[in-house]
C-alpha cells in the first residue's frame, strides 16, 4: 500500500463546496420538498414573533479501531469474516460486485470496531474479497489505516434547520414552522454501487441514488414533528439527493439535530416568554407520559431549588424528546461549567429519566442512556468533518478531536421509570438529542449567549462572549 502510495500520481478536481459557508450550500442545491406535516390554522396575531437557524456539520462515527476483514476464496466460494451490521446486505452487494452466485458468498459476523450506524466495515469486506479473489486458497487479512477511515467512511448527514415560531400574549406558543434541509441517512450496502471498491472498477458499478426515509421512523425529519401540542403548525423536509461527501446511517439519524433545533428553540421561546424552561415545555404537553419523564429530571436535579447559589461560570440546561415519537420518553438536565479565558465547556453533572415501557433489564437502559450522554457530549461540543475544495482533512484524532477521559462529567444519574404491562420501547437513541440542548442551553446559562452551529467548540463560545 505504501509502494503504490509513493509512486501514485493523482489528478485531483475541486468537488467540495466551502466548508465555512456549508449550510448555505445546502439550502442552494436542488432539493424535493416532503410536506412532513401541515396543520396551519389561522392563529390569532402573535404578540411576539421568533425566528433562528440551527446547523451540524457532517459527523464521522469515528471508531476507535479502524474497519478490518478476513476473506478466502476456494476457486468456487467466497467466505468473508466482517463486523458488518448487516451480514445479508453484504452478502447481497458483495456477490453482485464479484459477479457470483449468492449462494456462493457467505458472509460471518466477527467482533471487530463498533459504531452506531454505517461505518467503513462493509468497504474494508470488499477490499478484502477483491484481494482473496486474486489469491485463491489464501486468506486474506485487509486493515484499512486511522486516515483511511476517517477520510473514506460514510459520515453522518450534515443539516441545516430554520424554525419560526409566534407567542400570544399570554407567552404560548400559537404557530410553528419548521424547515430542514438534509440529504439521505441511509446508504448501506444493498446493490454493489454502495460499495467503495465496486465504484472503482474498471467496469464501475453505479452508486444507488439516495432515497429519504418514510416517516414515522424518517431519515433525516426524524422528530421533525414537535410533541408538544401547537394550534397550527407546519414541518417542511427539503430533501437534498446531491451528497458532496460520501454519507449515510450515524446513531439517531436526524433525530439529534431535530431535537437539538426544537429543544433550543423551546428554550429561546420560553426566554421570550419569561418562562422557566421546564414549566414552559409542561404548558406545551397534554401527554401524562411525557410530563412524568420531565417532572421528574426536574425534581432528581434540583431544578426549583432556589436555594441552589449559582457559580460564576456555571449554567444549566434541560430538554426532551420522544424518540422518533413512537419510542422511549427522555428528558436530560445538566450542569455546565465554562472557563471565561479559554473558551474551554465542560459537563460537572447530567440528570436524566427514560420511560422506555416495561422494563426488562434496568442496567442495560442506563448503560444506553450513559452512553447517549456521553456520545452526544462529544458531537456537541468537539466533533465536525473538515475538508478543502479537493480532499477530506479531518483524517486523525488531531483535526478530528472526540470527547477524552479528562472530560467525562463528575456524576451523570438516569432514572428509570417503569411500565409495567406496556409495550418495550426501545430507548438506545433515546438520549442525543436531549444531551445536546441541555449542553448547549447550560452553556447559553452561564455566558448568556446561545450558540446554534455545532460543535460548540472553544472557538466559538469565545467569539460568541467576546473574548
Amino acid at each position: 500500500m505504501r509502494a503504490l502510495a509513493a509512486a501514485a500520481r493523482w489528478q485531483e478536481t475541486a468537488t467540495l463546496p466551502n466548508g465555512a459557508a456549508l449550510p448555505n450550500f445546502l439550502k442552494a442545491q436542488p432539493a424535493r420538498d416532503i410536506a412532513v406535516l401541515d396543520a396551519r390554522a389561522a392563529p390569532a396575531a402573535a404578540a411576539k414573533s421568533l425566528s433562528a437557524t440551527y446547523t451540524r456539520p457532517y459527523i464521522a462515527h469515528g471508531s476507535i479501531g479502524p474497519s478490518c476483514a478476513v476473506a478466502l476464496y476456494d476457486g468456487d466460494a467466497m467466505t468473508i469474516w466482517s463486523h458488518t451490521q448487516g451480514v445479508n446486505p453484504l452478502r447481497g452487494a458483495i456477490a453482485e460486485m464479484l459477479g457470483m452466485p449468492k449462494d456462493k458468498v457467505r458472509c460471518i459476523h466477527a467482533e471487530g470496531a463498533g459504531c452506531y450506524g454505517h461505518n467503513a466495515a462493509d468497504d474494508a469486506a470488499a477490499d478484502a474479497a477483491l484481494l482473496a479473489r486474486a489469491v485463491p486458497g489464501r486468506p486474506v487479512r485487509l486493515q484499512w489505516m486511522r486516515e483511511q477511515e476517517h477520510a473514506w467512511e460514510p459520515y453522518g448527514p450534515a443539516m441545516a434547520v430554520k424554525v419560526e415560531a409566534g407567542l400570544d400574549a399570554s407567552g404560548k406558543v400559537i404557530d410553528w414552522d419548521y424547515t430542514l434541509w438534509s440529504n439521505t441517512h441511509a446508504t448501506r450496502p444493498g446493490p454493489a454501487g454502495s460499495l467503495i471498491a465496486a465504484r472503482s472498477l474498471a467496469a464501475p458499478f453505479q452508486q444507488p441514488a439516495p432515497r429519504p426515509i418514510p416517516m414515522p421512523e424518517g431519515g433525516g425529519d426524524r422528530n421533525s414533528i414537535p410533541l408538544y401540542q401547537f394550534p397550527s403548525a407546519r414541518v417542511m423536509h427539503h430533501f437534498i439527493p446531491a451528497m458532496p461527501v460520501r454519507v449515510s446511517a450515524l446513531r439517531a439519524l436526524g433525530a439529534h439535530m431535530n431535537v437539538f433545533a426544537i429543544e433550543s428553540f423551546m428554550d429561546e421561546l420560553a426566554a421570550a416568554a419569561g418562562a422557566d424552561p421546564v414549566q414552559f415545555r409542561l404548558q406545551h404537553l397534554d401527554d401524562a407520559r411525557a410530563r412524568d419523564v420531565i417532572s421528574a429530571v426536574a425534581q432528581r436535579f434540583g431544578w426549583s431549588d432556589t436555594s441552589r447559589r449559582k457559580l460564576p461560570g456555571r449554567g444549566r440546561g434541560f430538554a426532551f424528546a420522544r424518540y422518533k415519537n413512537l419510542a422511549a420518553y427522555c428528558a436530560v438536565a445538566c450542569e455546565m461549567e465554562v472557563k471565561r479565558e479559554t473558551g474551554h465547556a465542560r459537563m460537572v453533572r447530567a440528570v436524566a429519566a427514560v420511560d422506555a415501557g416495561q422494563v426488562v433489564n434496568p442496567e442495560g437502559i442506563t448503560n444506553q442512556i450513559e452512553g447517549a450522554i456521553l456520545q452526544s457530549m462529544s458531537w456537541t461540543l468537539f466533533e465536525s468533518v473538515s475538508f478543502d475544495e479537493r480532499r477530506i482533512t479531518s483524517i486523525d484524532w488531531s483535526t478530528y478531536p472526540i470527547l477524552r477521559f479528562s472530560a467525562v462529567p463528575d456524576a451523570i444519574e438516569v432514572h428509570i421509570i417503569n411500565q409495567p404491562g406496556q409495550p418495550f420501547l426501545g430507548c438506545g437513541e433515546a438520549g442525543q438529542g436531549p444531551a445536546a440542548t441541555a449542553i448547549a442551553s447550560g452553556i447559553a446559562d452561564a455566558t448568556g449567549q446561545r450558540l446554534r452551529d455545532l460543535p460548540l467548540t472553544r472557538e466559538r463560545i469565545k467569539t460568541a462572549i467576546g473574548i
